[in-house]
């Protein structure tokens, strides 16, 4: 359905049009371009349109534009129906038909359902995107939560509008960092394991690099004993590397284990241990053709001064690779395995360089799919108290954080009185948790740094994941109470002419606009652009439930036509949840 913006700016283009014909002039101006604004007040309408940027075109004054697109509408040639259209001043305004417009939108909602605002915008594309991306030396932390809830609900939001989408995760699982945790578990460890300690296998991991960090500031030697292990690793040094993946599926292990309790999960898996090789292979190619250059040292560098950089080494004097070399690998393995549209890398802003110079080293060895490779950069998760230190202990533990938030909001339900209202309070309070921290995740424009404040999350009052999952939960529980009494309501019919308060009118609105919505936080990579939606949609949703009685009503005819104005607003509340990972509750 087009949104009744679009409708109407295809409207006033026309009668533009229609009056630049008439004066013999061309009107080169496209209808998405006509400019819409909002009407200071309600009474002018629902809907303005500026005519100052065609005051030149026409080379017309804007209110003597504005009279004559009137006088257009009087003759009644080009404009049929679909509301009142009147002219204040430089201004168009438009009262919309809301009726018309109510019976579309409930239409589509009963016949779409759980795909209303699903649309097609991506068709035919195919997109894979890279997200959370773990090290094997750590467990998953508060920054991996806002990664993986930005990863996977683009992923969504993209599906939704008609791509293929193939969700990818690299696990980290070579390089210098691992081996600190391997040398540390290796002089410090015993040979115990998680079972034997009674810890989570990925925190038993991590707790051997906070380790290492400590040892290191003993002992200097600590640093270079790494990288030996590094180049023995490289070697194929049988008892390192029997240490490295025993080390590796204990975090991998642990780490599944968190995804699961947070509803993320991946169609391909790619590790580099199994990329490096090839990325070195490629940077040995690029040398010989002349794309890279070898320093006196013997390390292999690309010269950068084309994209306005300095330069970059792709192998290091004594061969071994960095995090550059096997991306390269990495990324052409995978459009080896999947021959994507678009590679979306959702990875923190500090990589920004990172993927400035990957993007152009797969470009210098040739392969024109690097065009299509897109970093998806979101700013920092700090705490109220400052930055998180992985290396010093100081990080928020994912697990934890997301037991706290379970705990608080079982905590929450009793001093509400709520437990009797849900079927199992555990497995709700496991819904709320997820559902506040997604949503307080996701609400931040990605490229934002933000504070992250567990208390503030759980909230279940203001712009929280828990006060919309309350409002879904309400809308459920009045939709119940009406079946149980529809015999009451038989003599009901739907009449739009009675929605006539402005919040309804609003909901309609908003209503009508989802599809686009949606369709612009796709083209944006933006979740928050629905969290706004959810969360103005909700605000006035909860107005119009204090101050329109519903159920409570003697006019039938009121009653049947709330009740489905409240239909479409839950069934858009549900489609959003699941875009953005939220748990849809029916009681709470």
């Amino acid at each position: 359905m087009t949104s009744i913006k679009n409708y109407w700016k295809g409207i006033i283009h026309s009668l533009l049009k229609e009056i630049a014909s008439r004066k013999g002039m061309e009107f080169s101006v496209l209808p998405e371009e006509i400019v819409t604004e909002n009407p200071p007040k309600p009474e002018l309408g629902d809907l303005a349109f500026p005519m100052f940027p065609y005051a030149k075109i026409l080379r017309q004054s804007p209110q003597e534009i504005a009279l004559g697109l009137l006088k257009l509408v009087e003759e009644g040639s080009l404009y049929k129906e679909g509301g009142e259209i009147t002219a204040t001043g430089p201004y168009v305004n438009v009262k919309v038909n809301l009726g018309e417009l109510f019976q579309q939108v409930l239409k589509n909602v009963r016949n779409a359902e759980s795909d209303y605002g699903r649309g097609d915008l991506l068709s035919g594309q195919k997109i894979m995107v890279e997200f959370s991306c773990p090290n094997t030396n750590k467990p998953l932390h508060l920054g991996h939560l806002r990664n993986d809830a930005l990863g996977e609900s683009v992923s969504r939001i993209l599906k939704f509008c008609g791509a293929e989408v193939s969700k990818v995760n690299l696990i980290n699982d070579r390089g210098i960092h691992i081996c600190k945790s391997m040398l540390a578990y290796r002089k410090f460890g015993n040979n115990t394991t998680p079972e034997e300690a009674g810890i989570k296998s990925d925190h038993f991991v991590g707790n051997y690099y906070v380790k290492y960090n400590d040892w290191l500031k003993e002992d200097p030697t600590a640093e270079e004993q790494a990288r030996e292990m590094l180049r023995a690793w490289e070697r194929g040094d049988e008892e390192i590397n029997s240490l490295w993946r025993q080390m590796n599926q204990w975090a991998i292990g642990g780490i599944q284990e968190t995804y699961k309790k947070t509803g993320i999960s991946f169609d391909r898996y790619y590790y580099e241990s199994k990329t490096y090789t090839l990325g070195r292979e490629e940077v040995l190619k690029g040398l010989a053709e002349g794309a890279f250059y070898r320093d006196e040292d013997g390390s292999i560098w690309v010269d950068l001064s084309e994209i306005n950089l300095d330069k970059k080494v792709l192998l290091r004097k004594d061969g071994t690779s960095l995090y550059l070399t096997q991306d390269i690998g990495t990324a052409i393995s995978r459009h080896k395995d999947w021959p994507f549209n678009r590679l979306i890398y959702v990875v923190a802003s500090e990589q920004q360089y990172h993927f400035k110079v990957l993007f152009y080293v797969l470009e210098k060895l040739g392969y024109p799919w690097a065009k299509a490779l897109y970093h998806l950069s979101y700013g920092m998760v700090n705490l109220p108290e400052g930055r998180m230190k992985s290396r010093e202990g100081t990080v928020v533990d994912a697990d934890d954080l997301l037991q706290d938030l379970v705990e608080m909001a079982r905590q929450e339900i009793f001093d509400k009185g709520r437990e009797k209202e849900v079927e199992n309070v555990e497995e709700t309070a496991r819904s709320v948790a997820l559902g506040a921290l997604n949503y307080y995740l996701l609400q931040a424009t990605p490229s934002k740094d933000m504070i992250f404040n567990p208390q503030d999350s759980i909230s279940f009052n203001g712009n929280t994941g828990p006060y919309l999952q309350y409002m879904g939960a309400r809308i459920s529980s009045m939709l119940r109470k009406y079946q149980e009494r529809k015999e009451q309501y038989v003599q009901g019919s739907l009449n739009p002419s009675l929605l006539i308060t402005e919040e309804e009118r609003t909901l309609i609105k908003l209503a009508s606009s989802y599809p686009e919505v949606v369709k612009q936080a796709a083209e944006d990579l933006n979740p928050s652009i629905l969290t706004s939606f959810l969360y103005e949609v909700s605000k006035v949703y909860s107005k119009f439930y204090h101050d329109s009685p519903i159920l409570h009503n003697e006019d039938t005819d009121l009653v049947v036509t709330r009740v489905a104005l409240s239909e479409i607003v839950l069934r858009i509340l549900q489609n959003t949840f699941s875009l953005l990972g939220i748990p849809f509750l029916s009681r709470m």
